[in-house]
């Protein structure tokens, strides 16, 4: 990448061409995505000085201005480092027809800290291109653009800001110690770059020793890239290829729970105020540690999710969780990928999130109901798997608990919420019960594929409502438990080494 990048031999194909024609034409392609609902992100990244701000102003200087955002990319805030790492990209990915322009990007975290050992730095981008592959494969088009400098070009310029009254406040610490080391964060963006390199998302390295000559070759280059992007997702319509799915398995995990486990009043009593007792203290230390916990509860309409998560929430400090009910998704939710809502949701260290239903609706509800195109429901089992491990990677607690009740059991229930508590009943439960078969099969693939050891399914026999509000008690217990142990020993040999 940017160590075979060679300043002599450039041929700028835009250098003819006046900014303002480019600008105008880079105009007509934005109304042509607002209109066929095509999401942009275009990344305008590079060494610091190398000429970003004045790139992304001729980017944007004839962009419709109620179509597109510029998000800059600066030092890490506190929001940004207590919430998982490409939490800062999802809450700025742009609206279905919209362009966001990066000034750095989500790589500029990772940039920043070259110390970091390369299994770290190697899991971060990881991540990254995951998420990029989401959006992609979701319609986004990603155009990725890397402003490269000479070191001795950086140091003028730095020199000529900071004598500049007016704006010496653009160099900061980290521009300083960037020039300052300069070969070193030339070999760190260097792997960066290379790594993150895609067939779909490639680098654009474009020279910024001449500022001008660097806008024309990014707004020549996102019109071309733009054009082609637009032409494949035309493409995909227009062939209409038969998606063929080639997932052979019929696991039949539901249908293999017992029903019949039950739980005297007695020894409900007796055990539930114990557990209770022991879930505030781990509530506590969770909090102590900075351990982020996400909570997800699915099951059958009826199952008694809400009951289970109210014995669960019962001893915890409010102040420390939030229970966040999935319905159907709002118009603002409809114009993003269906992840990021989800991710507009995760806590932040220390607190916990309990998703009374949550991202697997995509490979349930949207799958049975047809909401989802079968092409859209297959790939999410990736993407819901990818986005998990991202939360365990950033040392979260991730539980998720499917209580199953059998169908004879759900229409007792139905039949007692029928009178007893009308409005907890709606025609869709019954129109969900008409596709039983349909259900537990989609129910039972979720399960089979996206059981990971990062994120485990625990499935809770529901036919009796105290046994299964117990096991979900003691089971969250022994994970609190297990990944507080765990932080402990972590955190004591840390110390140790810092002794030493």
């Amino acid at each position: 990448m940017i160590k075979d990048f060679d300043f002599k031999d450039l041929d700028n194909t835009y250098s003819n061409f006046k900014t303002k024609d480019l600008a105008e034409q880079l105009a007509v392609l934005q109304r042509q995505c607002t209109y066929m609902k095509i999401p942009v992100m275009i990344i305008v990244d590079g060494f610091e000085s190398a000429g970003k701000g004045a790139v992304i102003n001729d980017l944007v200087r004839e962009l419709d201005t109620k179509h597109f955002i510029v998000h800059v990319f600066e030092s890490l805030r506190y929001e940004d480092l207590v919430r998982p790492y490409t939490w800062r990209l999802w809450t700025r990915i742009p609206p279905r027809g919209d362009f966001a322009v990066f000034d750095r990007s989500h790589y500029h975290q990772v940039k920043m800290n070259a110390d970091q050992s390369k299994e770290e730095i190697d899991k971060q981008l990881e991540h990254l291109l995951d998420v990029e592959d989401t959006l992609m494969n979701d319609g986004m088009i990603i155009l990725k653009f890397f402003l490269n400098i000479k070191e001795e070009t950086q140091t003028e310029r730095l020199k000529v800001l900071e004598k500049d009254e007016d704006r010496d406040f653009l160099v900061d610490d980290f521009d300083r110690k960037e020039n300052k080391n300069f070969k070193k964060y030339f070999k760190h963006y260097d792997y960066i770059l290379e790594e993150t390199n895609t067939f779909r998302a490639p680098w654009h390295i474009v020279s910024g020793e001449n500022i001008k000559e660097a806008s024309k070759c990014v707004l020549g280059l996102s019109i071309k890239e733009i054009q082609k992007g637009i032409d494949y997702l035309l493409g995909l319509k227009e062939t209409g290829d038969i998606f063929v799915r080639d997932y052979q398995k019929n696991p039949t995990h539901l249908q293999e729970l017992r029903t019949d486990l039950m739980l005297s009043k007695d020894k409900y009593d007796k055990k539930i105020d114990e557990l209770q007792e022991e879930v505030q203290q781990l509530g506590y230390r969770l909090f102590k540690h900075k351990i982020p916990s996400v909570i997800v509860f699915e099951g059958m309409d009826a199952a008694g999710k809400g009951g289970a998560i109210k014995r669960l929430t019962k001893p915890i400090d409010p102040r420390g969780y939030r229970v966040n009910p999935t319905s159907a998704p709002s118009e603002t939710e409809n114009n993003r990928h269906y992840l990021w809502r989800f991710y507009m949701n995760f806590p932040k260290k220390g607190r916990m999130t309990i998703f009374d239903r949550s991202w697997y609706g995509r490979v349930m509800v949207e799958r049975v109901e047809g909401f989802a195109d079968i092409q859209e429901w297959e790939r999410a089992y990736d993407e819901i798997n990818a986005m998990e491990k991202e939360l365990a990677d950033f040392n979260t607690l991730v539980v998720k608990y499917f209580i199953y009740i059998d169908k004879e059991e759900q229409l007792e229930r139905f039949k007692s919420r029928q009178k007893e508590k009308p409005y907890k009943l709606t025609d869709e439960d019954w129109r969900n019960r008409e596709k039983w078969d349909q259900y537990v099969e989609a129910m039972n693939e979720m399960i089979d594929r996206t059981n990971t050891k990062e994120a485990p399914w625990v499935l809770i026999e529901g036919n009796d409502k105290k046994y299964a509000r117990i096991k979900i008690l003691e089971d969250f217990i022994q994970r609190a438990e297990a990944i507080c142990q765990k932080n402990e020993i972590e955190k004591n040999e840390k110390e140790k080494k810092e002794k030493k």
